[in-house]
């Protein structure tokens, strides 16, 4: 899980030791599928959500990437503010919603 500070979608440092993590880990052992997919919370339009959650799943696909992982082998998607981690009500700046999860296959 890759989390993001409140509207970001630049890795923090946090974040890029994360996406190194699951870049080692994929790697390792030969991942066959990799599927990134991006979060918001529920602050902000569900217009300009869409487009946030796009670009942190872009962001830590890109990472991946940058670190070896064959784009072959990556599939990406975003929920805007849909499928939250930590069920709120519109407009609460949840830190936990605010993320991408990398999922694995082997």
């Amino acid at each position: 899980m890759v989390y993001f500070p409140f509207d970001q979608y630049i890795l923090t440092p946090e974040a890029q030791a994360v996406v190194q993590q699951a870049a080692d880990y994929a790697k390792g052992g030969n991942a066959s599928k990799i599927v990134v997919v991006g979060h918001t919370d529920t602050s902000g339009s569900d217009k300009y959500n869409q487009k946030l959650s796009e670009r942190r799943a872009k962001a830590v696909a890109d990472g991946l990437v940058s670190l070896g992982v064959p784009a072959t082998t990556l599939s990406v998607d975003w929920k805007g503010e849909k499928d939250l981690a930590v069920p709120t009500k519109d407009g609460v700046k949840e830190p936990l919603n605010r993320r991408s999860t990398v999922s694995i296959t082997f």
